[in-house]
């Protein structure tokens, strides 16, 4: 049997997958490397094929076309060799609720063939890693929906797997819950484990991820939340003002160099210019001089949110998200 690559720095590896349920490809031509260590973020809208993107990734159901492998075990050939090197955590924990924290994590340990010294170190390291250690004896239908989830990524981490999926892994989650298994895996980040986080939260993609792969029935692009700003956004000079411009500083303002686009709305202007700091102080002095009462000066970076709607292609519509074109 051919040993695990895992020294090498590709993790994951998927080159022109497809799958097609029917006639209709779900998702198709995804090339995609995954480093050793990496967080990447699958980011797309509900059926936009990041689930069944996972599913192929993690062999649990097989390409069309194309091929993907963990640690160089490919998805057709060796499926059963990919299973045992990844992790899966569902939208959904899949716990026995009538059974302890310890007693779920003993049960799939011994499905994933770890001995009883092996199962006891790693139920104990990873209660703790995730703070449920002190209520490792109760039962989990007593515990909150944050709660379980950790233990479910937990349960995903302890057969030591070369790459964890988590796939939605905050949905239907209240505000605190969703904070709770964030928090967790920030916890797995820093420990250098490589991640493939399915989410169609933004500001998730946007704390968690190394790089970002935006997925419609496909792959759109591949960045960081960084390259993503530098290539795609764009940065503003935003000044409040106590009371609305004069036409004459509105005038000043856009005589300045540097200066683009000037808008005012309700004593806010937004001065559109390729380097918003070098023209601050310019642009402070003229609005001084004019007798502009100021109250706030800011740079503004373009959201990841509307990043999200350029790459997709997709604007907001008066019934909710619709595809441009």
């Amino acid at each position: 049997m051919t040993s695990p690559s895992t020294e090498a720095p590709i993790a994951l590896r998927a080159v022109g997958l497809g799958r097609r349920f029917g006639d209709r490809w779900a998702v198709r031509g995804i090339d995609l490397d995954v480093r050793r260590g990496e967080v990447l973020g699958l980011l797309g809208p509900n059926g936009a094929g990041k689930t069944t993107t996972v599913r192929l990734l993690t062999a649990l159901i097989e390409p069309t076309e194309g091929t993907a492998s963990v640690d160089g075990f490919d998805v057709r050939n060796r499926p059963e060799d990919v299973r045992s090197r990844v992790g899966i955590l569902t939208e959904t924990p899949g716990l026995y609720d009538k059974l302890s924290a310890t007693a779920n994590l003993d049960f799939f340990g011994r499905l994933y063939g770890l001995d009883a010294a092996a199962r006891a170190e790693r139920i104990e390291r990873y209660l703790r890693v995730f703070g449920l250690w002190e209520r490792r004896d109760d039962v989990t239908g007593a515990f909150s929906k944050g709660m379980k989830q950790k233990l479910a990524i937990a349960r995903a981490l302890l057969h030591d797997p070369s790459v964890v999926f988590l796939d939605e892994p905050t949905a239907a989650l209240d505000p605190e819950a969703a904070f709770i298994v964030r928090e967790a895996i920030e916890t797995l980040r820093r420990a250098g484990r490589t991640i493939v986080l399915a989410t169609h939260n933004l500001d998730e993609a946007d704390r968690l991820c190394d790089r970002i792969a935006f997925v419609r029935a496909g792959l759109v692009m591949v960045a960081s939340p960084a390259e993503l700003r530098g290539s795609l956004g764009q940065r503003s000079l935003v000044i409040r003002l106590a009371s609305g411009p004069s036409p004459a500083t509105l005038e000043a303002l856009r005589g300045l160099d540097g200066v683009g686009a000037v808008d005012a709305v309700d004593g806010v202007l937004r001065l559109d210019a390729p380097d918003p700091e070098s023209i601050a102080p310019a642009a402070v002095r003229a609005l001084v001089t004019a007798g502009g009462a100021i109250v706030e000066v800011r740079i503004d970076r373009t959201s990841l949110e509307q990043i999200y709607f350029d790459v997709m292609g997709v604007r907001p519509g008066a019934d909710g998200i619709e595809a441009v074109g």
